[in-house]
């Protein structure tokens, strides 16, 4: 039976899409005060939907009792903590700049303890490129150190002065993830009916969605408080001054791939070689080698498996121009943009080798390909 031919669009058609996108900009450009807050709503109900969704069957059905012990657990575990660990760290920067003011930490001190220890062929070479005016930089690099202090510590301030903007936000994130926990899948269902895409196309790039947002959570924020934590404890064992700080840090830079907390821990371990600390800094260097570097190969693997196949260069970029351009909601958003980037990009190789648009099908039969073993032939055709 022949399909019926669809009717032309008329003016009145465009006029309506043009509608819709200048509507959605403008219901876009609204919720832009609280875009981390619909964010972190809308990935926390991605997270635990499911096992939302396990806990409702298991009390007869009933989704908001479900929905609200889940959001009640989620500030017991994470919320909370987050905040107190927040509240922790600001004391922690306010207290080390006020010592480094008060010259208890003398950064130029320590910098001459490094100029000591340097062997006499790197001190050459320091000569040759014109950098042994060793005073002149230890002045700067003291003074840059004791401005990044107090930088920091006025932005961590600023961050508690405006306590009313983060109690709203907060409020904002747990009111949508109760609603999405709830009845997530009958607004995940409305949603992609009303994309204008063909329905196995959109089903494939939410499923994609979906999958990036939970495998960049999962392989990401639990490694980097895993790290943090572990090189906290460290620090904190071995006495080194701002354990806290450096946990902090150490879980933040563990969210760029490859160099990671090797930011942290390495120069500080050639630190308390170079000023005689030798077991503590051989500790730390060992730790931070065989313990923190660990930490990341072992879990990432577990936790991520093949859910994202990105490059690590891929995710390096995506990660740091996600931070660039949206802070620290970056890097999330940063890998989920570059993952759907590559996943339009596959369908779009798809759909020029099948010479026009997939079918449901077609799309069946490359998946099934892609995961299938090679044969003998195809091996020995495309030797590795």
């Amino acid at each position: 039976m022949e399909q019926p031919e669809r009717p032309p669009y008329t003016i009145e058609d465009y006029g309506f899409g043009v509608l819709v996108i200048l509507v959605t900009a403008a219901f876009a450009w609204l919720l832009l005060p609280y875009f981390g807050a619909v964010l972190w709503g809308v990935v926390a109900a991605i997270l635990f939907q499911p096992l939302t969704a396990k806990l409702a069957n298991a009390l007869g059905g009933r989704k908001s009792l479900a929905a609200g012990i889940m959001l009640l657990a989620l500030l017991a575990l994470f919320i909370i903590p987050t905040i107190l660990l927040g509240v922790s760290l600001v004391q922690e920067v306010s207290n080390i700049y006020e010592r480094v003011r008060d010259g208890q930490i003398d950064i130029p001190h320590m910098l001459e303890q490094l100029r000591a220890a340097v062997p006499e062929s790197l001190e050459r070479l320091i000569d040759r490129y014109g950098l042994a005016d060793f005073e002149n930089l230890r002045r700067q690099f003291g003074a840059g150190i004791a401005n990044g202090l107090q930088g920091l510590a006025a932005r961590l301030l600023s961050v508690g002065q405006g306590a009313l903007s983060f109690l709203a936000a907060l409020g904002v994130m747990l009111y949508l993830t109760f609603f999405l926990l709830r009845d997530g899948d009958r607004y995940g269902r409305l949603i992609r009916d009303a994309m204008p895409l063909r329905p196995h196309l959109r089903d494939r790039l939410v499923a994609n969605f979906v999958i990036v947002v939970r495998a960049t959570m999962k392989g990401t924020v639990v490694v980097a408080v895993a790290q943090g934590l572990v090189g906290g404890i460290i620090f904190s064992l071995l006495g080194i001054q701002g354990s806290l700080l450096w946990g902090v840090m150490m879980g933040f830079f563990s969210l760029l791939p490859a160099v990671g907390t090797g930011l942290v821990w390495v120069p500080m371990s050639a630190y308390l070689l170079a000023t005689g600390h030798m077991w503590q800094g051989a500790i730390l260097a060992f730790c931070g080698l065989f313990v923190i570097g660990m930490i990341d190969n072992i879990l990432r693997p577990i936790l991520v498996g093949r859910d994202t196949r990105m490059p690590d260069f891929v995710v390096l970029i995506a990660t740091l121009a996600g931070l660039q351009i949206f802070g620290l909601n970056g890097f999330i958003v940063g890998p989920v943009i570059a993952a759907l980037f590559i996943a339009v990009w596959t369908l779009m190789r798809e759909i020029k080798n099948s010479d026009g648009m997939l079918e449901p099908d077609a799309i069946e039969v490359e998946e099934q390909r892609a995961e299938a073993p090679m044969s003998d032939a195809e091996i020995a055709a495309h030797p590795s």
